[in-house]
This record gives C-alpha cells, structure tokens and sequence, in this order.
C-alpha cells in the first residue's frame, strides 16, 4: 500500500480504527472521518505513534452539509484517493431524526455513504484502479426496502431500519459496480462478522443489552472485523473485482433481494432524491 491513499469513514473506534491502523501499517497514508475533534486526534496520535502516515477530517456523517464539507475539504487537501471504505454505521433502538429531517439510522449508514462516494467519484476516477468498500453486515439478509416507509414514519423498529439500511449498502455497490463498469473503479461490499465493539451502545436495544454481553467471549477482535476491509482495500488480485459481496476475506453469496436490479435502480433514484442530486 507504499504510496496509496485510503480515506476511512468513522475510522476513530471499533472496526474503522482498526482498518486504519492495518493499512497505514501496510504503508498506507490514511485518512480517518470522525465525529469528535478530540476523540479523531487521540486515533491520529495512536496512528503516527505506532509509524503510520494519518490526516484528520471531522464532520457528523448524519448531516447531509456536513458530508458536503467533508468531500469539498478531502478535494482540496488531497490530490488523489486510491481507496475510499465507507465504513461509517450503528444502529439506534429508538427513532432519532437527523437536522435534514430524516431518519437517522438511514441517513447515516445508507445517505452518507452514498453522496460522500457521488462527491468523490472524479477524484477516484483520476486514481489507477481505485476501490469503494462498503461495511454492510449479514443483516442485510433480513432487510427488504419499504419505499412506502423508508423513513420509518408510520412504525419503526431499531433492527428493522438497521437490517433496511444494511442491504441498501449492499444494492448500492451492485448499482455503483454497473454505473462504473466502463471505469477502472471497483465497488464491493462486505461482512465483517460478529465483532467486539461499542456497536450500539449509544442507544441500545435488547440484542445489545441482553445477548451481546452472552456472546462478547466469541466474537472476532476489532483488528479481526477489520480484515475483510483491509483484504479489499490491499489485495492486489482484486483490482478488477467489482460488485461482489465478500465475508471472512473470501466472495460470498448476498440475500436473493440485494440482486433485485429493479430495486437497486429506484433506490439509487431515491437516495439521490433525498440527498439533493441529479444523477442520471
């Protein structure tokens, strides 16, 4: 990775710190998304003392100006990005409703992942076989799109918008790998197993208070949920593999519902809707 840039949403805890420190210890110049000022430096400072190469960005993802910000600071402080890993996410038991009016377990982990990539897709393109990694989970699975209640407005249920949001991850970067087929830009999505995190722990629901705690002895370690992320970030065999879905650093089979290429369509049409584009 000597050379190469890899810029990570949410890379100050959990699976994105992670994902940080195994790429910049690969050669790497990372840089990190967070939330809290303090929080992306001390990440930063743990980064460049254990030999890597780091630049801080901060921005709250759930905040469609503050996405905006974010790509307009990346594209004027970086000349080129060879990796983009969307690996922002959580999940909320109960509804919150972001600044733009949205809910937000779906303006986080499916919107923001979604315009930040729009955003910088030329400068990806300028790149040599450039790569957008999605963190979507197994969840998705469980999910299906209700374009009847996207928003959660007539029920909500904190696992059924997180599985929602899950598999459009993973409809996004089948979509994304079609509308970039042309291109040398790869989009895959990915898995990376029951890992030992705060994962939910803003505002939990009864998986996470009750059986988490149960299955904490079994989980993978953060540096384990990060492996996958980093297999496709690195691997030098995938620079020409594009919408697939991957789990335990190997292709794996997505739910029958994340192929519907109907739905990806009118998601994309949709998602642009509700960030302000018009993408053709």
């Amino acid at each position: 990775m000597d050379g190469r840039t890899v810029l990570i949403t949410g890379g100050t805890s959990g699976i994105g710190k992670a994902t940080a420190l195994g790429l910049a210890s690969m050669g790497a110049r990372v840089l990190i998304t967070g939330r809290d000022t303090r929080r992306t430096e001390d990440t930063a400072r743990e980064i460049r003392a254990a030999g890597g190469t780091v630049e801080v960005f901060v921005a709250d993802l759930s905040v469609q100006s503050e996405v905006r910000r974010l790509a307009g600071e990346v594209l004027r402080r970086e000349p080129r990005i060879d990796v983009l890993i969307n690996n922002v996410g959580g999940y909320w038991n109960s509804k919150h409703v972001t600044a733009d009016g949205l809910e937000h377990t779906f303006a986080v982990n499916h919107l923001a992942p979604f315009l930040l990539t729009y955003l910088l897709l030329e400068r990806l393109e300028q790149g040599a076989a450039a790569r957008v990694v999605t963190v979507a989970s197994n969840a998705h699975t469980l999910g299906r799109i209700d374009f009847d209640d996207l928003q959660g407005t007539r029920s909500y249920s904190g696992s059924r918008a997180y599985n929602q949001s899950k598999l459009a991850n993973v409809l996004f970067t089948y979509e994304l790998a079609r509308r970039l087929h042309a291109t040398a830009i790869t989009a895959n999505a990915l898995h990376p197993g029951l890992v030992s995190t705060a994962f939910g722990a803003d505002d939990p629901g009864r998986v996470q208070r009750v059986f988490v705690p149960l299955l904490r002895p079994f989980m993978k370690s953060p540096a384990g949920g990060a492996a996958t992320s980093i297999h496709l970030a690195s691997a030098a065999g995938l620079d020409r593999t594009t919408g697939q879905y991957f789990a335990n650093g190997k292709p794996a089979r997505s739910s029958q519902r994340s192929h519907d290429e109907a739905v990806a369509a009118r998601l994309w049409a949709v998602s642009a809707e509700l960030v302000g584009l018009f993408i053709p």
